[in-house]
């Protein structure tokens, strides 16, 4: 039975991303579920790593689609990643042109400029889905990890605010696994930055609070093991756990619009 579910929504995911979207009763393009749109993205890494990426939505008539509609109508998902060269998202997802809002900046931290884009791709493009795609090998969380391990190197004056998010993130991962030391610190730390970094969208962002609560959006937790192209997909549950501390917090922002 269950490999039944799984072919069925594996057949579904391939005709929405080769046969078009289903239109609405408006005429616009119908937005997948939550659990549709994640999905597509499960189902996309899985053809790339298996080598039957089928490239959708990369053709000129996709490109003169986008010279006409908006990218509202289409994009499944918003995710943000590193920076890393290895980690092509539209690639790594089998996606094309309009599929997914991308926002990458080293190490996949979020700060007021990548929440204000997350923000923008769930309540403007209407993505149902906000993916926090950590990776294997991370330069910017190797660095905070050495850094805090008390084996820094000098840095431009301009990349210490850029990465201090992860720094929390690897005392925790560090205070949790007290048996790993040195580079041994630095896989869960990777992961660890992700939670962190949902953590911190929740506390500044009650838009993205707001679509959770109402089953609009899911927020999940993905790492990409750049040796071989997979995607370990985190427990989604952990997400739940994270946004029901963050509502019980009282120095999280309350007002949703700004003034």
């Amino acid at each position: 039975m269950k490999n039944i579910l799984k072919f069925i929504v594996t057949v579904g995911c391939f005709l929405a991303l080769t046969c078009g979207p289903v239109l609405a009763s408006d005429g616009k393009a119908a937005k997948p579920s939550p659990d549709e749109a994640i999905a597509m993205l499960k189902a996309g890494n899985e053809r790339f790593v298996s080598g039957k990426a089928i490239q959708p939505h990369t053709d000129v008539a996709r490109l003169a689609l986008a010279g006409k509609e908006n990218q509202g109508d289409h994009a499944y998902a918003t995710v943000i990643t590193c920076s890393d060269a290895r980690v092509p998202v539209e690639i790594l997802f089998d996606a094309g042109i309009m599929d997914i809002f991308v926002i990458r900046v080293a190490g996949n931290v979020l700060d007021v400029d990548e929440i204000g884009s997350v923000e923008y791709g769930l309540a403007h493009v209407n993505t149902p889905v906000f993916v926090v795609l950590g990776h294997t090998q991370c330069g910017a969380v190797t660095a905070v990890t050495k850094a805090v391990q008390g084996h820094g190197h000098p840095l431009e004056r301009n990349i210490p605010p850029l990465v201090d998010n992860i720094i929390p993130a690897v005392k925790k991962a560090i205070e949790d696994n007290p048996d790993a030391h040195g580079a041994d610190v630095i896989p869960y730390a990777i992961e660890e930055n992700i939670w962190k970094g949902i953590e911190d969208l929740f506390m500044a962002s009650p838009a993205s609070r707001n679509l959770v609560n109402a089953g609009k959006a899911k927020v999940v937790g993905a790492i990409y093991d750049v040796s071989n192209g997979k995607i370990n997909w985190l427990p989604e549950a952990r997400t739940i756990e994270i946004l029901k501390k963050v509502e019980a917090n009282p120095k999280r922002a309350m007002e949703a619009m700004a003034e």
